[in-house]
C-alpha cells in the first residue's frame, strides 16, 4: 500500500478514500489542516505541527477527534503502512457530516482524515538557481494564522503565478509583505534578517520558527519586523520557508532581478544549517 488514507478509524489505498458530499468541509471549508513531512520515515516537528492543529481547531470551535496522543500514534501507524520513506502527511478536521445549514449543527463528530504520500522534493537545479515570485493583493480574511480550508485566494494567487512563470506569490496588505501563498519570507539585509511579525495575518511555519533560531545561533541579527515590498528589491537576499521547501532562495520579484539575482551565502548557510538540525533529529 504506498499512497493510503486514513477516514475516520478505517484505512485505505489512497484513491478509495471519501468523505460524505454532506461533510461541512465540502460544503463550507468548516475545517482546519496540517501538512507534517518525513525524512527517512522519521517525523520533522510532529508536536509542533499537533500544537497548531489543536489551535486552529480551538480557535473555530471544532473539537478534536481524540487525543493528541492519539492522533500522534495514529500519524505514526500511516508512516509504517506507507510505502515511501520520505513522507508528506496532509491531516484535515471538519465540522463533520450534517444537512447542509450554515449553523454548527447540534450533534456532530469531527470528521478526521489523513493522506499519506510521497515527498515532492525541490530538484537541486532549482535550489541552485532560485526561484521567481510575483506580489499579489491580499484578500485573505482577517485571521490568516488559523490554518484552515478556505484557500481559494491562496489557491487564485499560487494560480497567477504559474502564469506568471513564477514559483510563488507573496501576499501584500496596504504595501507590507505579510508572507507567500504557501510559504512564509525573509529578507536579508548584511547580517540582519527580517521576517514579517506573527499576527492575524500571518500563518506562522514550523520551518520560519525554527530559522529564526538557527539564524540567531549562526550569528545573525533574526528580527521579526515589517517588510515593504520595496525592501524586496533593496535587500541582499530573499528566501521562502515552508515544510516541503525547507529554505529556498528568491532571485527575482515581478520579473525584477533580488539582490545579486542568483541565490546568496545565507540563505545557503541557513539552508545547511538547517539540514544538518533534520540529521541530528
Amino acid at each position: 500500500m504506498p499512497e493510503i488514507a486514513f477516514v475516520n478509524g478505517t484505512w485505505c489505498d489512497l484513491s478509495e478514500a471519501a468523505v460524505s458530499i454532506e461533510d461541512r468541509g465540502f460544503q463550507f471549508g468548516d475545517g482546519v489542516y496540517e501538512v507534517i513531512r518525513t525524512y527517512g520515515k522519521a517525523l520533522f516537528g510532529l508536536k509542533a505541527h499537533l500544537a497548531r492543529l489543536a489551535a486552529s481547531a480551538g480557535e473555530i470551535e471544532i473539537a478534536l477527534p481524540d487525543t493528541l496522543a492519539a492522533l500522534e500514534k495514529g500519524i505514526q501507524s500511516g508512516c509504517e503502512k506507507c510505502g515511501f520513506e520520505d513522507i508528506q502527511i496532509y491531516i484535515q478536521l471538519t465540522r463533520g457530516r450534517a444537512p447542509r445549514n450554515h449553523h454548527y449543527p447540534e450533534k456532530r463528530r469531527t470528521t478526521w482524515v489523513m493522506t499519506f504520500r510521497e515527498t515532492k522534493k525541490i530538484p537541486k537545479q532549482v535550489r541552485e538557481s532560485g526561484v521567481s515570485v510575483i506580489s499579489t493583493e491580499d484578500i485573505r480574511w482577517a485571521k490568516c494564522h488559523i490554518k484552515s480550508l478556505n484557500l481559494l485566494p491562496n489557491v487564485m494567487a499560487r494560480e497567477a503565478a504559474a502564469r506568471a512563470g513564477a514559483f510563488e506569490a507573496v501576499f501584500v496588505r496596504e504595501g507590507k509583505v505579510m508572507e507567500g501563498a504557501a510559504s512564509n519570507v525573509f529578507a536579508v539585509f548584511n547580517r540582519r534578517i527580517l521576517t514579517p511579525p506573527k499576527g492575524p495575518y500571518l500563518l506562522s511555519g514550523i520551518t520560519r520558527d525554527l530559522v529564526l533560531s538557527l539564524g540567531a545561533e549562526k550569528g545573525f541579527e533574526m528580527h521579526e519586523a515589517d517588510l515593504a515590498l520595496e525592501d524586496f528589491y533593496t535587500a541582499d537576499e530573499i528566501f521562502l520557508t515552508g515544510t516541503t521547501i525547507e529554505v529556498l532562495p528568491a532571485v527575482a520579484c515581478n520579473g525584477i532581478p533580488l539582490g545579486q539575482g542568483r541565490p546568496g551565502k545565507t540563505a545557503r548557510i541557513l539552508y545547511e544549517a538547517f539540514r544538518r538540525y533534520v540529521e541530528k533529529q
